[in-house]
């Protein structure tokens, strides 16, 4: 087994696969006859020098600048041949919030990619191609992979749309809670899902107007175009969807502050009502002498009377003087 393959695949006139043994793929790379090649590498462990220095996976600068470590999403034609690296799908229960890399050199009848860590393009496609599904050239097989991320991405904006609309319809609802405390790793997801969108679209659109694309198949620039303008469509989902989230955490931060103003407004009131008969309650409740009514039976009456009608004093000069509780705010709903 050659070092760091995880799979082959030869791919007839026709797109169907079929898996190879490491000595199969590697006897000849040219020896498939009206189909194509595709090896797939796990680059942590693979030894891919004897491959590049003798050329069987493109031009050698091309070759060895997609597969050094450098993850940043790029793309390089040269001689006819594809190279770049473009983002992918962390496998699930790797780290949290990474992003995978998917490393590749398309030629006319070959595709060698490759990754660091696991990542779920290549490995669902492989399982579409064992299914039957006809893949009949290479940049078909490139753009199966990256339509499936693309897939993948407009999932998880679709996902973080339809929390959105149920945090909107609350908040409409009055019936906001823990909701601003949700919206923030919502628009986290969302402003790392607009940077990979942004990388990846840029290798496309690079790809699709890049001079070098001359020596390159129609069918590639094609793939290119079609590529970057499912992505530009989803990229400018995901920015509606981050402003909207921002926009709508603010207006639940405003209504938290308008319910923590209104129970504030209460608790003054309630306060300042209760504080002119406090003070009368203290000042007949001093054990002195000479204190008004404290002979008179109906004393009590008469100081209860004189709170209740020192509380209702403070109400109207409250009343007189405009105060009132803060009223619901009129935002307009984020778009």
């Amino acid at each position: 087994m050659a070092p760091g393959l995880l799979w082959a695949m030869s791919f007839d006139e026709h797109g169907c696969g079929r898996r190879l043994s490491a000595e199969e793929a590697l006897a000849d790379l040219a020896a498939f006859g009206g189909g194509f090649l595709w090896l797939h590498f796990d680059l942590d462990t693979a030894e891919l020098g004897p491959l590049v220095d003798t050329g069987q996976v493109g031009p050698r600068p091309l070759a060895e600048a997609v597969y050094r470590p450098d993850e940043h999403q790029r793309v390089t034609v040269e001689d006819g041949y594809v190279g770049g690296v473009v983002a992918d799908l962390a496998r699930p229960g790797a780290k949290p919030d990474t992003a995978g890399r998917l490393h590749f050199v398309m030629g006319p009848r070959t595709l060698v990619s490759g990754r660091r860590g696991p990542t779920e393009s290549p490995d669902a496609t492989r399982e579409m191609a064992e299914k039957g599904r006809r893949i009949p050239s290479p940049v078909l097989l490139l753009e199966t992979m990256v339509g499936y991320v693309v897939a993948a991405m407009a999932a998880t904006g679709q996902r973080l749309s339809d929390e959105v609309d149920g945090i909107e319809d609350r908040v409409l609802d009055e019936r906001v809670r823990d909701d601003r405390r949700r919206l923030g790793p919502i628009r986290r997801s969302a402003v790392r899902l607009h940077r990979q969108l942004l990388g990846l679209a840029a290798v496309f659109h690079r790809l699709e107007t890049d001079d070098a694309t001359e020596h390159l198949q129609g069918s590639a620039v094609a793939v290119a175009a079609r590529l970057a303008q499912r992505l530009d469509a989803l990229d400018r989902d995901v920015t509606a969807l981050a402003e909207r989230a921002r926009l709508l955490q603010e207006e639940v931060g405003a209504r938290v502050a308008e319910e923590s103003n209104r129970q504030l407004y209460v608790l003054s009131v309630l306060s300042a009502l209760f504080l002119p008969p406090t003070f009368i309650t203290g000042l007949f409740g001093m054990n002195v002498k000479g204190l008004p009514f404290a002979e008179d039976p109906r004393g009590f009456l008469f100081v209860l009377g004189l709170s209740l009608l020192s509380a209702a004093a403070t109400y109207g000069i409250i009343h007189a003087l405009g105060i009132r509780p803060p009223r619901g705010s009129d935002a307009p709903r984020g778009q």
